[in-house]
């Protein structure tokens, strides 16, 4: 049995429901894969937890669950230190980083992603901002220590959207990307046109079901999903990308006549992150976008995210997934560290 020291900073949903998740499925994996995860160190705003033989994993989630801080944990708790501190103290063999996203400067994901990678730890990330900022860097910080840096949770939650282009694509050529990458957007935009109602309400109803935050900017004005459409570029296209390349609209503009006269049209108006081949170059855009109603993207429900391929050689491949809560995206967090170890 292979023991997986694990160490988390931020334990918001992201990090919570993962611990539930590993607490759910020790045995399955223990059986399957033959590894053992053990968290040894956690951090959250009001301080660390810090055990080397390993956190009670269900103490912590029902912490979490009390509205605590990890640093009240008995006898492992350490109120007041930072992420960093931690884990330039730890034994831990994978960091994740489920931090809040902070596209300013990264904190305090980057500084903990760099020190972990430039000591040769793996490192796998919900939190798009360092990788928004700072992708080629530790990219290369990544190999030049031999870590692995994983990161199929930032773009569309548990659907596998980087593993698709960056694995199952290999060899061949991306001509272009489309992509549902925001799905409070989608919800919006859903509810409106199927239910005849206008974008107020519509939000009001993303609000209350718990996926559009009391400030819906970055969701609604597109950059949520122009962070997403920056990481699939860098790592899928292989193009070195960031948010000043990307064209970007949102869809607070769009209303119930606009859908309508799509609908009339044999169209439906979906919120895309596009990235197109034009024989030099890609063209980045996000914003609304008018689909012929056939469309893989057009069919979407509001609970939905997906992304298009289309490739020189391996055809037109297209994934949707059906995500009304964070949990996925936790799940997509442990099949990343898996896959670190058991080669999947």
């Amino acid at each position: 049995m292979q023991e997986i020291r694990l160490a988390i900073m931020g334990l918001g949903n992201i990090g919570r429901n993962l611990l539930d998740i590993l607490v759910a499925r020790q045995q399955a994996n223990e059986r399957a894969y033959g590894v053992k995860i053990m968290v040894t160190g956690v951090a959250d705003s009001s301080g660390t937890a810090v055990c080397p033989s390993g956190l009670d994993a269900a103490a912590l989630r029902d912490l979490k669950l009390a509205r605590k801080g990890v640093a009240t944990c008995h006898g492992a708790g350490r109120p007041g230190q930072t992420a960093l501190e931690m884990l330039q103290d730890l034994e831990y063999d994978v960091l994740l980083d489920a931090a809040p996203t902070n596209i300013q400067d990264g904190e305090p994901g980057l500084s903990c992603v760099r020190h972990s990678l430039a000591q040769g730890r793996h490192v796998i990330m919900a939190d798009k901002g360092p990788l928004v900022l700072a992708f080629g860097e530790l990219a290369n910080l990544a190999r030049e220590h031999g870590a692995r840096l994983l990161y199929s949770a930032t773009v569309a939650g548990g659907l596998p959207t980087v593993n698709i282009g960056v694995r199952d694509l290999a060899g061949s050529g991306v001509t272009r990307v489309e992509g549902i990458f925001n799905g409070t957007t989608n919800y919006i935009l859903t509810r409106m046109a199927e239910e005849g109602i206008e974008y107020p309400e519509a939000l009001a109803g993303a609000q209350a079901a718990g996926i559009a935050e009391a400030d819906p900017t970055l969701d609604v004005d597109g950059w949520d999903a122009a962070n997403k459409l920056v990481i699939i570029a860098n790592s899928v296209l292989r193009r070195p990308t960031a948010l000043a390349d990307l064209q970007v609209r949102g869809i607070r503009d769009v209303t119930l006549r606009d859908l309508q006269a799509a609908q009339e049209r044999g169209q439906v108006i979906k919120p895309l992150a596009i990235a197109q081949w034009t024989g030099s170059d890609y063209q980045l855009t996000v914003g609304p976008v008018a689909l012929d109603a056939r469309h893989p993207m057009a069919l979407t429900g509001m609970w939905d995210m997906g992304v298009v391929y289309h490739t020189d050689y391996m055809g037109v491949i297209s994934a949707v997934i059906e995500e009304k809560g964070p949990v996925p995206t936790s799940a997509a967090v442990l099949r990343d560290i898996l896959s670190i170890y058991t080669g999947y």
